[in-house]
């Protein structure tokens, strides 16, 4: 029986990292004629829609009490996914995803140090060939990063603190309040960053990010298909760890990367060089060896 639970919970995450790996192809093909904030933007307001309608037939229940965390998880976690997708639009996918999943390393070492949570010698080992392994992918020239290297690295701490402080939010809201508000905040801010643009007259946010153009034609099923995947992702996502133990389905979500790695060759040629092949594989290690801690 227990069995049969398990490989319930690898289905439903094997599903869910497909799903991922397909919303970051069309966000890659979606950066090729729009701003990463349009992109962030429509992502967004698809999940505010869909978690919205949920609101008439299942009200929210809310301790409440936690409103500075609960903007913060909000804010840190826009940021993140603001990073993530930028680095999608400008290396290959598959370095893009393998970025964003070093957020399990990065939750572990923020939960010993602001939690407190216990994290033995394996773990520690495991942490640092993560590190190794994100070297490989960034393959720095002496000390100095490139913009898309920050971008990563910010990408996976963000989302780290983003899921560190989703443990504490669980306590006291509707997991669904904790969702709309970052999706709210990825709705909201890319519209803000884009008016300060305008109204300031320094097109920071747009030589950064691109510039903001209207859809049309194929970016509209284009933008319908990246809101579809991610969240046929996150309900699969939820399902998994319903239905496996944590560190199983962990590990499991680690094959959005070879996802991405098939997508890339197919659509882009891009097949990681040897450095970066091998650092993808010390970071999938990393993953399920600090996963393996949750067991």
């Amino acid at each position: 029986m227990n069995f049969l639970k398990i490989n319930d919970g690898v289905l439903y995450m094997l599903i869910a990292s497909f799903c991922f790996a397909l919303m970051g192809v069309f966000v890659k093909l979606l950066s090729n004629s729009l701003g990463i904030l349009e992109i962030t933007f429509f992502r967004n307001i698809f999940g505010v829609v869909l978690i919205g309608a949920t609101l008439f037939n299942l009200p929210l229940k809310n301790k409440g009490g936690k409103t500075g965390l609960l903007f913060f998880r909000g804010i840190i976690g826009f940021l993140a996914l603001l990073a993530w997708f930028y680095n999608i639009a400008h290396i290959p996918l598959a370095d893009a995803m393998t970025f964003s999943r070093t957020a399990p390393i990065f939750t572990a070492v923020i939960a010993f140090f602001a939690l407190n949570e216990r994290l033995s010698k394996k773990g520690w080992i495991a942490i640092f060939i993560g590190f190794i392994g994100v070297i490989f992918i960034m393959k720095p020239n002496g000390l100095s990063l490139k913009i898309t290297d920050m971008m990563g690295l910010f990408s996976g701490i963000g989302a780290a603190l983003a899921y560190t402080s989703v443990r504490e939010l669980k306590k006291y809201y509707d997991t669904r309040t904790i969702v709309l508000f970052f999706m709210c905040a990825g709705t909201i801010c890319p519209l803000l960053m884009i008016l300060a643009d305008n109204l300031l007259h320094v097109s920071f946010f747009s030589r950064l990010f691109g510039d903001v153009s209207v859809p049309k034609g194929i970016n509209w099923f284009y933008i319908i298909c990246m809101g579809v995947f991610a969240t046929i992702a996150q309900i699969f996502m939820t399902r998994a760890y319903g239905a496996a133990k944590a560190g199983v389905v962990s590990a499991i979500s680690y094959a959005d990367i070879l996802f991405s790695v098939v997508f890339g060759v197919i659509l882009w040629r891009s097949f990681p060089d040897l450095f970066g092949f091998f650092g993808i594989i010390l970071v999938i290690l990393s993953g399920v060896l600090v996963a393996k801690e949750k067991v």
